[in-house]
């Protein structure tokens, strides 16, 4: 009885998401972004290597808005249960339409990870991230990111095979000034990202997600529906 009840608030959390999905395609066109999350930790070492390869689109698939390719060294202390890394992205931006014209940016970060557990099944990440940007026709950069995320297993206490799971996150970006130059500027508020989603433990290597999120800056709000997976080897 209690499996079946944890399935069904399982399959409820879809719909939700769904139902969120086509509220706001009724504002504006909802895109889709498709996402690979990876991590090693280098045997008896406290080094590994993190990062990610994001496709996202302006639409559900065809539009490019951007290529985002990223990765790092992270290093994690003994007697710590807290994550640094170094790392460096290349973001590939497509503009909205049928145009085909790209700009670039690089962009070197340094962020923290301190995970927290919360009763018996609610698992907090708190992320820190400091971004160096170096983006097309544009003076150099910085930007602060802020991200909370909250997993919480359904049908387990933790995140073992077979567990389905909840996923929010909520990630506010300031940016570190408001000069970009040629006389142009930007707010110090640059964006705001807030996260529903569901997902399912497939190993103790691979999960899969999927989820609506729904992005505000100073100019627009957007949803996007979001795809991932995250792979430990």
């Amino acid at each position: 009885m209690k499996e079946s009840y944890r399935k069904l608030l399982f399959i409820n959390l879809v719909i939700l998401i769904c139902n969120f999905e086509i509220k706001a395609q009724d504002q504006n066109q909802t895109g889709a972004w498709y996402m690979y999350f990876y991590n090693h930790q280098f045997s008896e070492s406290q080094f590994g290597i993190q990062g990610d390869v994001q496709y996202r689109n302006w639409n559900i698939i065809g539009d490019l808005e951007q290529l985002l390719l990223r990765s790092g060294v992270t290093y994690k202390p003994k007697k710590a249960d807290i994550l640094f890394t170094l790392g460096y992205a290349y973001i590939l931006s497509g503009a909205l339409g049928d145009s085909d014209a790209t700009t670039f940016e690089n962009r070197i970060y340094q962020e923290a990870l301190l995970p927290l557990k919360v009763g018996g099944r609610v698992y907090l990440i708190n992320r820190f991230r400091y971004e160096q940007r170096f983006v097309d026709e544009q003076d150099f950069r910085t930007r602060y990111r802020y991200n909370l995320f909250i997993n919480i297993p359904v049908n387990n206490k933790e995140f073992t095979k077979g567990t389905f799971y909840t996923a929010l996150y909520n990630e506010i970006f300031i940016n570190g000034q408001k000069d970009i130059g040629d006389g142009r500027n930007v707010e110090f508020f640059d964006r705001n990202r807030t996260y529903l989603g569901a997902g399912y433990v497939l190993n103790s290597k691979i999960k899969f997600q999927f989820g609506w999120m729904n992005q505000v800056t100073n100019s627009q709000g957007k949803g996007q529906l979001q795809f991932s997976m995250h792979h430990k080897f």
